[in-house]
């Protein structure tokens, strides 16, 4: 059995662990552009994913307190989220499926209080998880 096909403007949420970071999440939409179309949205295929992009989110780390800023992305797929045989437009669509892997990059470091002065957050990116909550509930691949 298959699951739901992604298409244009589905969202992405984003869970709020980057251990050790906790980030303020903010649901990002995945654009859709493969050529077939369900209830008049284009379906997601494979490289889609690469177009999410939520920045602005505020994080902290147990040592770094005073919050920082960056941008939600999506590192990489679950295998279960893209189709083995389905294809629209010469690419495998993409499906809810379970879990896949996301990465925050940070723009502006969080900070650690100190007697000297604050000290910036040394991580450049950390890694979590996010799904994806389609709009299509009649439509599966496989």
């Amino acid at each position: 059995m298959g699951d739901k096909v992604l298409t244009d403007g589905d969202m992405v949420l984003f869970l709020p662990v980057f251990s050790p970071a906790m980030v303020l999440v903010q649901p990002g939409k995945i654009p859709g552009s493969g050529p077939a179309c369900i209830g008049g949205r284009k379906i997601c295929v494979d490289g889609d994913e690469g177009q999410v992009s939520v920045p602005g989110c505020t994080y902290m780390t147990p040592s770094h307190p005073i919050p920082g800023v960056g941008t939600l992305k999506i590192a990489s797929l679950a295998g279960d989220q893209k189709a083995r045989t389905t294809q629209t437009g010469g690419k495998p669509v993409l499906l809810k499926g379970g879990m896949f892997t996301a990465k925050f990059e940070v723009a502006t470091p969080a900070q650690q209080p100190t007697p000297g002065g604050p000290v910036p957050d040394a991580t450049a990116q950390y890694s979590g998880q996010g799904q994806f909550i389609p709009v299509n509930q009649q439509v599966s691949a496989s």
